[in-house]
């Protein structure tokens, strides 16, 4: 599923070793790489020419820097608005992951602000692994994947196994937070926790795959929840289903409950004390 990989590069060291760090899955490393750099429209010639070269410099200062097998690495520089462009060349090679940095703006002001994270987003139906400028990134070892009953979540669930299938040093945790249990819920033994019927089949899947896992069911609000468990569990890498609600006819148009800060999945990329996985595509 990840055989095609576009990383949209914005020039944080935060991004860079993230891209690092999911080098060392396997399905990452038999995927082939798009590392995509845009100069910014409407500058002079002279601006042109030296945002170019500078773009270049940085697309062979990268390849330097992370290790990558060069026949499965390919390099883009294109012009125009950074948005878009991401946008297009996701959808030119039909990416089936798309890495690029956040700001992790709230609400309207990434609107507001013109961030290029949130509006691929808003618009893309490609899975985004969305790094915040103050994350710290660190090897991933610990996944966890977020888990309720839609086709979303289970999607996500097969990206966390794909990237930690034959990976020894990782482990899986599977999270259920139930919005109609209490926060205070007392905590549930093992047995009861590996019976849930959201969690069950997926701790089969990870035992079939032989890749170690906990897991933990809680009550409460979902957003702060899962949060709050990423940094219990120490998490280094979430993923979180993101379905998109809109209709086909307003595909071009933002998702107004994304806009307004209302979804699950965008209180998580604010939010959240890891990088995140927002994982959709085309269906789903």
């Amino acid at each position: 599923m990840l055989s095609k990989i576009l990383y949209a590069d914005s020039g944080t060291s935060q991004t860079q070793e993230m891209l690092k760090a999911m080098m060392d899955f396997p399905a990452v490393q038999k995927a082939s790489i798009t590392i995509l750099h845009v100069v910014p429209p409407q500058i002079t010639t002279e601006a042109f020419t030296e945002k170019w070269a500078e773009g270049g410099k940085i697309l062979a200062d990268l390849l330097e820097d992370v290790a990558i097998e060069p026949s499965k690495v390919s390099t883009v520089l294109r012009q125009g608005d950074p948005k878009g462009v991401v946008c297009d060349v996701a959808n030119e090679i039909d990416a089936d992951l798309i890495i690029m940095g956040s700001r992790g703006l709230k609400r309207l002001e990434a609107i507001l602000e013109n961030s290029v994270s949130q509006y691929v987003f808003q618009l893309t139906n490609h899975p985004m692994l969305l790094v915040k400028d103050d994350i710290y990134v660190k090897r991933i070892k610990r996944v966890m994947v977020a888990l309720d009953k839609s086709a979303a979540a289970q999607y996500a669930l097969e990206l966390a196994l794909e990237l930690l299938r034959d990976y020894p040093e990782g482990e899986l945790i599977l999270a259920r937070v139930n919005p109609d249990l209490k926060p205070d819920l007392l905590p549930l033994s093992r047995q009861e926790i590996e019976e849930n019927p959201v969690l069950a089949p997926a701790i089969a899947k990870a035992k079939r795959l032989g890749i170690a896992y906990r897991c933990t069911v809680a009550g409460g609000k979902p957003g702060e929840k899962l949060c709050e468990l990423a940094e219990d569990y120490n998490a280094d890498l979430m993923l979180l289903g993101s379905p998109d609600r809109r209709p086909s006819i307003a595909k071009s148009l933002p998702d107004l409950d994304r806009l307004l800060g209302t979804s699950l999945s965008d209180y998580i990329r604010v939010n959240a004390p890891c990088p995140v996985l927002l994982a959709r595509k085309e269906g789903i």
